[in-house]
């Protein structure tokens, strides 16, 4: 059983008992979360498809923690004209466990 979810402009596919990092959630730690954003919805033996979402599936999760991606370091030259620019950036995500999908 798996399902695809719009969780903050992205998508995933999501199946029970595993765990995922998407974009920061405004929520607490150990906040249970649910989406309601379902595109698709397998059960193994029927596929239903979203116009533009499926109806009366949910995908309930529970936060594990918030912490930031590894370094993106971003570098900016142009050659002969002594100009550098080094700037980095790091990602704020959300790990998640899905619970349980379904009604």
């Amino acid at each position: 059983m798996f399902a695809v979810v719009d969780i903050a402009g992205q998508q995933f596919k999501v199946a029970e008992k595993t765990k995922y990092y998407v974009p920061r959630l405004d929520v607490e730690k150990d906040a249970e979360v649910t989406f309601e954003n379902i595109l698709l919805f397998s059960d193994g033996k029927k596929t239903e498809i979203g116009a533009p979402n499926v109806e009366n599936i949910k995908v309930h999760a529970k936060v594990l923690e918030h912490l930031q991606d590894d370094k993106v370091i971003v570098f900016k030259k142009k050659r002969r004209k002594s100009y550098r620019v080094k700037n980095g950036h790091r990602q704020q995500l959300t790990r998640i466990e899905v619970t349980r999908i379904g009604q």
